[in-house]
């Protein structure tokens, strides 16, 4: 959770590196003023408002978070995505745009790579999942009721993950999902080979 300016650029910058995006050259800033990247103008958005939800006190801040809150759901509708704040850790991706939907009592930790027609629902309004760091959440996932999740594990596509699975490195799929196998994350979520 953000709780001071250098958290705030830090998640930001986290999530600029797990999208993949490189500002360096001249080119790719041409090519993103022209074709502007929605997702990673959300997830900047989703960033600068739990930054001010969490940090910023006083009347004027208060103006600003109401601002930045209505371009939030706005863009959240346009892209499909129902992800409250204060949800997602540090390096979040998601992988294109389409239906996604969170819990705002579930709680996922660094380096989520995030699909459309993914479901990270509570069971009962409040009894959401805890999910681990590095976790790759596939196309149709659904992951609901209160459960844990262990670090760099792979939930496979369409998967309806209703039980903890806290053993670490398992890739699990199906329905009602199961241990399949091992698996090594860093080939699901690519800027983690960077990282280690």
């Amino acid at each position: 959770m953000i709780k001071s300016r250098s958290d705030y650029l830090f998640f930001k910058k986290s999530d600029i590196v797990a999208l993949g995006i490189k500002n360096h050259s001249i080119r790719s800033k041409i090519r993103t003023f022209l074709l502007p990247n929605r997702i990673l103008r959300f997830q900047i958005l989703m960033r600068r408002c739990e930054y001010y939800t969490n940090v910023k006190k006083g009347i004027i801040n208060k103006l600003i978070l109401g601002f930045l809150r209505i371009r939030y759901s706005r863009l959240s509708f346009r892209l499909g995505f129902s992800i409250p704040l204060n949800v997602f850790g540090p390096g979040l991706s998601i992988a294109h745009y389409g239906t996604i939907v969170v819990s705002a009592y579930a709680k996922v930790g660094a380096n989520c790579r995030l699909h459309p027609s993914s479901c990270i629902g509570a069971s009962g309004g409040i009894n959401a999942p805890v999910i681990g760091d590095n976790v790759y959440i596939g196309p149709g996932a659904k992951i609901y009721g209160k459960i844990k999740l262990g670090n760099n594990i792979a939930v496979g596509a369409n998967a309806a993950v209703g039980d903890s699975f806290e053993e670490d490195n398992i890739l699990i799929g199906g329905v009602p999902a199961k241990k399949i196998g091992t698996v090594d994350i860093t080939s699901l979520i690519r800027h983690l080979r960077k990282v280690k």
